[in-house]
């Protein structure tokens, strides 16, 4: 029955995508996809108060990831951090995503960063008790560390030095490896500069340098810059046994499958509603077969780009959408009323291209859904 949407009559699809049961664990890359949260949406609270979690949704979620052999990306951008999630929300995220981890044997890292500290100025030292406090609780729970990048220590640092020496300190602290995270100001304005320069040819240097000064103590790094020629030319600076995550959402196929010199692993707030297809994608190309692998996955690159549109930060709000479209969740409603960030038409467009991949487990009820949205946000037409 066709649907219209303000782009113009859809026939949706009847079936999902046949994708087969997932099977053995992922071989040839390491894959995580960053996640999401679900909001509590009777929770009555106001725009000022602490973020209400539905945590059974939220750690039913991971479930799902983790039944596909995915690693879990947890209390990151994708959850919100800094734009709806505060630290006090993502340390008991942790915790909770970390035992929940244990218990099926999912694989889990976490993300360590300095929202806790006050708005306004903060001192280098400061900054690295903050990042040392959220490191400590990561630790703890028997997650693997993410080394964030900190609005504080882009406000406070002063040149490149200061984050040498922030870093250098942070990962002297660090019982395991870690993963760098290189997010760039496309995914939050107030990163811009990181690195200790807004020229990315001299970031890229400051940055190589904290892991070449310390590669023992770095498992990997990410990087989110939507720029996927710097992440090839980075990902071949590395020092040996250094890993390279891509989370360029813009160019994912391309970089996971890699060329004759490497290839990247994978941290992807994409593979958040991609993760059956995604996983099924990796199995492919781990009996060799990289064209098979292009083609699941490249058809997927529209959708991506669409959700990861500017301004970019708000892709969140698709990715929740989905998850509602796809029955992991009850409701289209998310921390901080950030459902709202995105037009009627932007989710519209989102729910054709998702359809079109066959992603939605229920076609009928992602069309009911869509249609109830429709009503509810355009009127009836």
């Amino acid at each position: 029955m066709t649907i219209h949407l303000p782009q113009g009559p859809y026939e949706p699809r009847t079936t999902p995508l046949d994708l087969a049961p997932a099977g053995a664990p992922l071989a040839s890359r390491t894959v995580f996809s960053a996640a999401h949260v679900v909001a509590d949406p009777y929770a009555d609270i106001s725009p000022d108060d602490p973020a209400a979690v539905d945590w059974d949704a939220t750690l039913a979620f991971r479930r799902h990831l983790w039944s596909h052999g995915l690693g879990v990306a947890e209390a990151m951008d994708t959850a919100q951090r800094g734009m709806g999630l505060d630290w006090a929300g993502a340390a008991e995220l942790i915790r909770r995503s970390a035992a929940e981890a244990k218990a099926v044997g999912g694989r889990i890292a976490c993300g360590v960063g300095t929202d806790q500290l006050p708005a306004g100025p903060a001192t280098l030292a400061e900054v690295k008790a903050a990042y040392e406090e959220q490191l400590t609780l990561v630790e703890e729970s028997g997650a693997q560390a993410i080394l964030m990048a900190s609005r504080a220590l882009a406000a406070a640092a002063n040149g490149p030095e200061d984050y040498l020496e922030t870093y250098a300190h942070l990962l002297r602290q660090a019982s395991e490896p870690v993963v760098l995270h290189w997010l760039g100001p496309m995914f939050d304005p107030a990163l811009e500069g990181y690195w200790g320069s807004s020229d990315l040819d001299a970031a890229t240097g400051t940055f190589l340098k904290v892991i070449a000064e310390h590669p023992d103590k770095v498992d990997g790094i990410k990087i989110s810059l939507l720029d996927a020629e710097r992440e090839i030319d980075v990902r071949r600076r590395l020092p040996g046994g250094v890993r390279c995550y891509t989370g360029d959402d813009f160019n994912y196929p391309e970089l996971i499958a890699g060329d004759d010199q490497g290839f990247s692993h994978a941290l992807l707030g994409i593979f958040d509603p991609l993760g059956p297809l995604a996983a099924h994608a990796v199995r492919v190309l781990d009996t060799g077969d990289v064209k098979g692998f292009r083609e699941l996955l490249d058809p997927t690159v529209e959708l991506s780009r669409h959700l990861f549109q500017a301004p970019t930060r708000f892709y969140k709000t698709g990715v929740v959408f989905l998850a509602w479209l796809a029955g992991h969740q009850d409701h289209f409603t998310m921390v901080g009323g950030l459902q709202s960030a995105r037009s009627l038409p932007h989710l519209a467009k989102a729910y054709e291209l998702a359809d079109r991949l066959g992603l939605f487990p229920d076609p009928e009820l992602a069309e009911s859904r869509m249609r109830a949205l429709l009503t509810v946000n355009g009127g009836v037409r």
